[in-house]
């Protein structure tokens, strides 16, 4: 009789007992979207081989073919409406004319406000998709072309001026081939509408599609010279010269500086950016929070900042992976601050990198409120909302009409519950842990991830304006106070060599050199952290100090170790923030299971 599988010790099985794959092991699958395992290439030829076109094309169609024609369509619908107006107005007495027109501008100051706004939000959209990226591409291409020609040759200020020259050539090239295009589709478009052109609306196609390209190419000339001598005339970002010295008797705070932990929902689940390539399940973090607990002991911590990606795709059971760690660790999760990483909110699959959502699919939706719930959770009640009423809420209390809608659409999902949540998520931020005192020390937690559908763009970063402007008058209110600002995404590509060029594009901030001006004015007391790239770096944009997170479970396998950094940050003498020497802690391999 055979021994049933159950009964049987397993602890010791060899590779002859799995004759063709021991699951223990992975497979090909793990490796489906990682780079690190398999070339870009390689993955966009799965994507086109998995992807849906039906759904991509209808993707484009909402997101890229709507707001160009409603963008194109405005002007045309606007003249043919004044055009009627004038002509009503021509046949009616002088007092018939007056009422008339009073009652045309009153109707018109009400209906043309939507019409002017669902135009500007059209554009806008098309701007974030297709205008910024665009520039981005050109820039960061002739500045890989140009670092890997010539900055061997070059200094680092010197490297930081090539930077800079490779920014306005692309900011002129940008321009060049923008103008080329407006030139090349003018003859097609049509900037006044008729009453007749209801009557044949096919024939609007053409002059639609052409005023939009038009004017968006003619937004793009003039936005990629100002954004390209705007980047060459910032201060390019540099490995910072020297850390400050601790002064004397000014306080101190210890921040242990986590990002990317990406939390898998299986006991030996891969990750997908890492595939085999990184360790199993999660006992990496397990020890890493340990250790956390053991130095906070010996000398205590205050703050425990995680920059995103805690999960890996956003799972539920992801989610309780990563609380059952923090959970046992009760003293650190009293520390924790955690923001969202695009692995929680984004697109992510391990198994198919041509995973496309619809840009109102609630899929999306339902992750930004796993999500939420979890920052919840762990610091609802110590941070505060930025904009929502003042005395600015807590998170707890600004989620609290939210509640049961959440509840409900997290048990049973739907389009209707989806969209009625549409702006909770985004409400949110920035959040501020608020200084006690004065002059003390406060945490700004943004959300730095642009709104993709694709899972093969899902690390795009973009910080909107509306969220940059809380977040500077949420500073400015505390003028004395050093703050760490918190993001996922790295502010722009760092003087780094890099192997290849799609290293340097796709992942950072789209409007990072905007945001970095932005930054300027509070430099002196503030440091901006951040994770996304998964490696170590330390310097600064002029008077703005940027520290990058490694991942301590990332690009690792199991025996390999790997660390995370524990940043002290010190109030100086006359105000501003001083940043000292940072604490490495190793977190050591361990042997295979395979080998035990």
């Amino acid at each position: 009789m055979t021994q049933s599988v159950a009964g049987r010790d397993l602890t010791n099985i060899k590779g002859d007992a799995f004759p063709l794959v021991d699951p223990r092991q992975g497979d090909v699958e793990d490796d489906a979207a990682s780079p690190g395992q398999r070339s870009l290439l390689a993955i966009a030829g799965s994507l086109l081989v998995e992807i849906s076109l039906p759904k991509l094309l209808f993707a484009w169609t909402v997101s890229l073919v709507l707001p160009a024609v409603l963008l194109g369509l405005t002007p045309l619908v606007a003249t043919a409406w004044i055009a009627t107006v004038s002509g009503h107005l021509l046949v009616l007495t002088e007092v018939g004319a007056a009422l008339v027109l009073a009652v045309l501008a009153a109707l018109g100051w009400i209906g043309w406000r939507p019409l002017f706004r669902i135009a500007e939000v059209n554009f806008w959209s098309l701007n974030a998709l297709a205008v910024q990226p665009a520039y981005m591409f050109c820039r960061e291409a002739l500045r890989h072309l140009a670092e890997r020609m010539f900055a061997r040759h070059f200094t680092p200020a010197g490297r930081a001026r090539l930077r800079a020259a490779s920014s306005a050539v692309a900011g002129v090239t940008v321009c060049g081939c923008a103008a080329s295009i407006a030139i090349l589709v003018w003859p097609g478009t049509r900037w006044m509408g008729t009453a007749s052109d209801l009557v044949v609306p096919h024939h609007l196609i053409v002059p639609t599609l052409s005023n939009a390209v038009v004017l968006v190419s003619g937004y793009l000339m003039l936005a990629a010279l100002v954004w390209g001598f705007a980047d060459a005339s910032m201060d390019q970002p540099l490995d910072l010269a020297a850390f400050d010295a601790a002064p004397a008797g000014g306080c101190t705070w210890r921040v242990a500086h986590l990002s990317d932990l990406h939390v898998v929902g299986e006991r030996y689940g891969f990750r997908i950016e890492s595939g085999r390539g990184g360790p199993r399940g999660n006992e990496r973090l397990d020890r890493v929070m340990a250790r956390l607990e053991a130095i906070h002991t010996a000398h205590p911590l205050d703050l425990v900042l995680v920059t995103g990606d805690m999960t890996d795709a956003g799972r539920a059971t992801e989610w309780a992976e990563f609380f059952d760690a923090v959970v046992r660790h009760p003293a650190i999760a009293a520390r924790m601050i955690v923001l969202p990483g695009n692995h929680d909110l984004n697109i992510v699959d391990r198994a198919n990198p041509a995973r496309l959502d619809l840009p109102f699919s609630p899929a999306k939706r339902l992750r930004q409120m796993r999500t939420l719930s979890a920052i919840a959770a762990l610091q609802g009640d110590r941070v505060r909302v930025v904009g929502v009423g003042k005395p600015a809420p807590t998170l707890n209390e600004a989620l609290a009409p939210h509640r049961l809608r959440i509840a409900a659409f997290a048990e049973s999902g739907g389009l209707h519950r989806a969209a009625g949540l549409g702006r909770v998520f985004d409400d949110q931020f920035p959040m501020i842990l608020p200084p006690d005192t004065e002059n003390g020390f406060g945490v700004a937690i943004l959300n730095s991830n642009a709104e993709t559908h694709f899972s093969f763009t899902n690390a795009l970063g973009f910080v909107s304006v509306e969220q940059t402007r809380r977040l500077t008058a949420a500073i400015s209110r505390f003028p004395k106070a050093s703050w760490l600002v918190a993001l996922h995404h790295h502010l722009m590509e760092y003087p780094m060599p890099v192997a290849a060029f799609s290293e340097r594009i796709g992942t950072a901030l789209v409007n990072g050199s905007w945001f970095v001006r932005k930054l300027r004015p509070f430099g002196a007391r503030i440091v901006v952290m951040h994770g996304h790239r998964h490696i170590d770096w330390i310097g600064a944009c002029g008077a703005v100090r940027i520290v990058s997170a490694p991942s301590p479970v990332m690009k690792a396998t199991d025996d390999a170790s790997t660390h995370f950094y524990i940043h002290t940050l010190a109030a100086g003498p006359d105000g501003p923030l001083c940043l000292l020497p940072p604490e490495c802690i190793e977190i050591a391999g361990i042997e295979p299971r395979s080998a035990r």
